[in-house]
């Protein structure tokens, strides 16, 4: 499926990163970042813009190819990692920081992952995730037409226990990234460190 969404020349989600991570990042310590579902690679290649050593993981290939061509365009490297999340094994104690931007998994999986992720971040490491949350399918601006892949605020708070919250809330925001998310969204955004 993602290989046919990102298999144009357009980049379908936009070049520029997500606004909550561009708003954000600097909470995360320089060192090392795991993007996570990161598509086309607008998110990784703005990190690695900011002297971040960036790994992006996806499971579309065609996604990955844009990404390391986005990245030679803008003069930077990433590394790239074709993988599905739910099989994805998180190096533990590796990544000052560990990104999440609209990545689309079932309740069962994203609790696995987001162990996997605690469990990867080195102390004082940072979780950055932004999801659609239910309650967008009402806008159905992005994210799918099945909530199934959406998360609720007070889920994920019961997912990321270990780790302390610095930012966590649910809102309604104009979204404009590409042609796939673009409009008024249901968000939960997250901020979260190993202490």
């Amino acid at each position: 499926m993602w290989d046919e969404r990102y298999n144009e020349d357009e980049y379908v989600y936009g070049k520029l990163p997500n606004d909550f991570l561009a708003e954000n990042y600097e909470v995360i310590p320089k060192g090392k970042v795991l993007s996570l579902a990161e598509g086309e690679g607008r998110n990784a290649v703005f990190l690695a813009l900011q002297g971040y050593d960036v790994t992006a993981v996806d499971a579309s290939k065609i996604g990955l190819e844009k990404a390391q061509k986005l990245a030679e365009e803008k003069g930077v490297k990433i590394t790239t990692i074709l993988a599905n999340l739910e099989d994805f094994e998180i190096q533990p104690e590796s990544w000052d920081g560990i990104v999440s931007i609209f990545c689309p998994l079932t309740e069962q999986a994203r609790q696995t992952l987001h162990q996997k992720v605690i469990q990867g971040l080195k102390e004082n490491g940072i979780f950055l995730l932004e999801a659609y949350t239910p309650e967008q399918i009402e806008f159905g601006t992005g994210g799918g037409k099945s909530a199934d892949y959406m998360t609720s605020k007070e889920s994920l708070e019961k997912d990321i226990q270990a780790l302390k919250i610095l930012k966590l809330h649910k809102i309604v925001r104009r979204v404009v990234e590409g042609k796939y998310h673009t409009g008024m969204a249901s968000v939960v955004q997250l901020i979260a460190v190993k202490a």
